[in-house]
């Protein structure tokens, strides 16, 4: 059916956040101006999740975004515990002795963390006691691993990632006496997510990504217009180097099984994720927790079958590729976003559109007709649309929900078409999926004035 123009917006605003960082927040001048998020499903519910949040203990800030598949457990526990872990790998000694001697003598914890949440961001508070002590267990090892050096970011992000992964399986194997809990951490494990999250703290942005989302940074040139800098590189069959790590990591009589029709052992599409663990455990072990797991587990086609060609487990990983970038006057944004955005925009639209967004200035480009016969009248249509775009272009009071408009809604000539938002935003959710998958988007602005001044 058709929706309205207000109809369309209240769809796509559903779900957005923003948030503007404080000038002074009483300890450094921050190199972030706010960032703007937002989601639109198209998997029921949303297989996608996102996080932001202020560290308090050591300076800088954490936005992330984590895409799900085989159903949303493993992305939500991941969107929940992931920054609390590289939080906790950041934490100087004496700040990690403080926080473990609180515990014991039941004193009020330090904050670590400080949320930026939509209402709609969920946290499980069933399964936060289970959680913190699988936390508390990794910061009593880091105070037994003290080596007194101060901790390297890219180092803090890669151990984070593996050890919230690895505890994400050992919670499974040892189940849990409550059976809610035991069916949940069982659901985390068996299902994956991909994560790709950045931390900024003043100059220094640092990028770990573990799966195909992406981070893309938004450089504004000399002469005023945009251009797309990579910060993260997909794991996929797309990815060469990837493609050789996987190789590289089994037996060479596995080579012709290990990636089939662009995935991995013929299943899964990112080369890297969280959970997952079909593709990491033993076949035995597999089938003991599947055995001795609730009746639920057991009714879950995706849990009994074995991946074909299963030899040399594990064939997948959390492990994160970090990027670090020292910030420039002129890098405007970053744009940290799930498949579902890549999969129908190319980077630089995307860093146009936010751009000029953000700006407020339209650098006119000629209207490409890519091949079509265009008539004048047409032409005159499409002439006077874009005069129009460019007078309704503040309709969005947020970058993220602007470039899921365009992402959605564009027609061939790279404008915003409503009937075909309209179209795309009312298809039933079983045909949803069909058409695009869900999209997470956080924009983070970035304050030129204070990074040039460092």
């Amino acid at each position: 059916f058709y929706l309205t123009p207000p109809q369309v917006n209240s769809i796509l605003k559903a779900n957005e956040y923003s948030f503007k960082v404080p000038e002074f927040d009483g300890k450094n001048v921050s190199s972030v101006l706010g960032f703007d998020s937002n989601q639109l499903p198209a998997n029921a519910p949303i297989e996608d999740r996102r996080s932001a949040a202020t560290c308090l203990q050591t300076r800088g800030m954490l936005l992330g975004v984590f895409d799900g598949h085989a159903g949303c457990a493993c992305a939500q526990a991941v969107s929940e515990r992931l920054f609390y872990y590289i939080a906790v790998s950041l934490l100087p000694h004496e700040t990690l002795l403080e926080i473990e001697n609180a515990v014991e003598s039941g004193r009020a914890l330090l904050p670590i963390l400080q949320w930026h949440k939509h209402p709609n961001d969920y946290f499980s508070k069933e399964a936060s006691k289970l959680y913190f002590n699988s936390l508390r267990t990794y910061w009593q090892e880091l105070i037994d691993l003290n080596s007194g050096e101060t901790t390297d970011v890219r180092e803090a992000l890669i151990n984070a990632f593996k050890r919230l992964d690895n505890d994400i399986s050992l919670e499974a194997q040892v189940g849990d006496p409550n059976s809610f809990l035991n069916y949940l951490v069982l659901r985390v494990a068996f299902s994956g997510a991909t994560a790709c999250v950045a931390h900024v703290d003043g100059v220094d942005l640092h990028v770990a990504n573990t799966g195909d989302s992406r981070a893309m940074l938004g450089v504004q040139e000399e002469d005023g217009s945009w251009s797309a800098v990579n910060l993260s590189y997909d794991h996929n069959a797309q990815n060469e180097h990837e493609v050789e790590r996987v190789k590289m990591e089994h037996p060479k009589s596995e080579e012709k099984s290990l990636v089939k029709q662009d995935r991995l052992l013929g299943l899964l599409m990112p080369f890297r994720a969280f959970g997952d663990v079909k593709f990491k455990w033993s076949i035995e072990l597999q089938k003991r927790v599947i055995e001795s797991g609730p009746d639920q587990l057991n009714d879950n086609e995706y849990t009994k079958f074995i991946p074909p060609n299963y030899h040399t487990p594990p064939y997948l990983t959390a492990e994160p590729e970090v990027i670090h970038h020292k910030l420039r006057p002129q890098d405007k944004f970053l744009i940290l976003a799930t498949d579902g955005l890549w999969e129908t925009m190319h980077r630089q639209d995307v860093v146009r559109i936010v751009g000029e967004y953000l700006t407020g200035v339209h650098h006119q480009q000629p209207i490409a007709v890519g091949g079509y016969k265009v008539t004048l009248g047409q032409m005159h249509g499409l002439l006077t649309e874009r005069r129009a775009r460019i007078s309704s272009v503040f309709e969005d009071q947020n970058a993220a929900t602007h470039l899921i408009r365009h992402a959605v809604g564009n027609n061939e000539f790279g404008t915003v078409d409503h009937e075909r938002l309209s179209k795309m935003l009312s298809l039933p959710e079983e045909l949803a999926r069909m058409y695009r998958d869900d999209i997470t988007i956080i924009v983070v602005q970035f304050n030129s004035h204070v990074i040039g001044a460092y």
